[in-house]
C-alpha cells in the first residue's frame, strides 16, 4: 500500500482482514478486506469475484497463506493432516493464482509472488509434508512462469528463511528452544523482523526485476549456505 497499490486483504477472519485494512486506509492507502479460506476453492472465486467487482481489475496476486501443522516424524503423522496442508499450502495457490491469471492479461500482464520457504530447498527433519507442499509450489512456480509469460505475467517464488510471522510466533511460543534454534541455524544467527521481508517483495513486484521470472529468490539470513 505505501508503494501504491491498491490491497485486497485476505484471510480466514473478517474482523482481522478489517483491522489490517484501518491501518492502510489511516496512512492513505485503498484496502478491501475479504473473508477468503484459502483451501476451499469457492471462497476463492468469491474473493476474485469482490475483488473485480470493487477495483475492475486484478494485476498482482501474493499467495502467502500457509499452515504446518504436522510437526514430527513422518511415521506419526496421519493422512487427514496431510490434505488439510495440500489444501492450503498447494492446492490454493495453484488454484487463486490460476483463476486470477486470465484477468492479468487481459489487462496487459502481471505479477504472482508464491512465498514458499527455505524448507523447500534445504528440507529439514519433522516438517517433512510443509517441505513436501513448499517444494511442490516451487515446481509450481516454474509452470506457472512458463505457461503464462506469453501473456506478460511474471511468476517467482520467494524463499523465506525464519522470520516474526503468526506461523513462526507460535511454533516458538509452544516448542522450547525453536527460535534459538532457528537463530543458530542461519549466517546471520538471527530471526528477520517482518518489515524486513517487503524488500525482496516490492523488488520482485518491481520493474526493477522485469527480467526475472520462473525463478526463486532467496532471503534466509544464510540459512541455505550452512
Amino acid at each position: 500500500a505505501k508503494a501504491g497499490v491498491n490491497v485486497v486483504v485476505a484471510s480466514r477472519k473478517l474482523e482481522n482482514c478489517q483491522a489490517v485494512c484501518e491501518q492502510i486506509e489511516a496512512q492513505g492507502g485503498q484496502a478491501l478486506a475479504v473473508a477468503t479460506h484459502v483451501g476451499d476453492t469457492g471462497s476463492l472465486d468469491a474473493l476474485i469475484a469482490k475483488t473485480l467487482e470493487h477495483y475492475g481489475r486484478i494485476d498482482i496476486v501474493i499467495n502467502n497463506a500457509g499452515i504446518n501443522p504436522a510437526l514430527g516424524p513422518l511415521t506419526d503423522l496421519a493422512p487427514s493432516l496431510f490434505q488439510k496442508m495440500f489444501d492450503v499450502d498447494l492446492m490454493g495457490p495453484w488454484y487463486l493464482a490460476s483463476r486470477a491469471a486470465p484477468h492479468m492479461a487481459k489487462v496487459g500482464g502481471g505479477n504472482v509472488i508464491n512465498l514458499i520457504s527455505v524448507s523447500a530447498i534445504k528440507p529439514p527433519a519433522y516438517q517433512g509434508f510443509y517441505a513436501a507442499m513448499k517444494s511442490a509450489l516451487q515446481a509450481l512456480t516454474k509452470v506457472m512462469a512458463a505457461e503464462w509469460a506469453k501473456d506478460n505475467i511474471r511468476v517467482n517464488a520467494l524463499a523465506l528463511g525464519s522470520y516474526h510471522s503468526d506461523l513462526f510466533d507460535s511454533s516458538a511460543a509452544a516448542i522450547p528452544g525453536f527460535e534459538e534454534g532457528a537463530k543458530q541455524a542461519c549466517l546471520q544467527q538471527r530471526v528477520a523482523d517482518t518489515e524486513e521481508i517487503l524488500g525482496p517483495i516490492l523488488y520482485l513486484l518491481s520493474d526493477m526485476s522485469a527480467y526475472t521470472t520462473g525463478s526463486t529468490l532467496l532471503s534466509d539470513g544464510g540459512y541455505c549456505v550452512l
